[in-house]
């Protein structure tokens, strides 16, 4: 299944890693623009998180990791796409010419389902889909929570609890699942 990655998933850095975690075991194809990735680093920049470099290198190990991610957006595809907020239109293009099946978005507000349904693309919320990938495959998606937990404790964060780490990277019932 290919599975389009909106920018809002991308940054920040503990959802980020969990969802490309969980592509990382084949679970899905995941994809991106260069728009998308252009966002992420634009977002990085306006809240000043850590080195920009950072993110940089970030981009290029994803680009290498998953060669195939890129989906090339299409004048005539977005030209079709209209959605609530227009500045959202080639995230859905870039889903459409990809050929992703799904879109992972945390602004589901501005995917609506009907429009989506149009393009043959179904809107999934990361809570949502980690508790999916948490059902599917407790102990390796547990194994990797620990692993983002504990790089993110190195970088500082403070992951003494880590349903609250989870609930800030707005993942709460994957927090809950996880904390059993």
């Amino acid at each position: 299944m290919r599975v389009l990655i909106d920018a809002c998933v991308l940054f920040p850095t503990v959802l980020r890693e969990l969802v490309i975690g969980v592509a990382e075991t084949g679970a899905f194809e995941p994809m991106w623009s260069t728009r998308i990735l252009e966002e992420w680093w634009q977002v990085a920049a306006r809240y000043g998180v850590g080195d920009l470099h950072v993110a940089e290198a970030e981009i290029a190990r994803l680009a290498a990791r998953f060669p195939e991610a890129l989906a090339e957006v299409t004048p005539d595809t977005l030209a079709r796409v209209q959605l609530p907020d227009r500045g959202d239109d080639h995230v859905l293009a870039a889903a459409v010419d990809g050929g992703a099946g799904e879109l992972l978005t945390l602004n589901v507000r501005d995917f609506p389902t009907n429009v989506l349904a149009g393009f043959g693309v179904n809107r999934r919320h990361p809570d949502e889909f980690l508790v999916e990938a948490f059902h599917a495959d407790p102990g390796g998606v547990g194994a990797l929570v620990g692993q983002v937990l504990a790089r993110a404790g190195a970088h500082g964060v403070d992951v003494s609890s880590p349903r609250k780490v989870l609930k800030r990277a707005r993942v709460p019932r994957f927090a809950r699942a996880v904390a059993g």
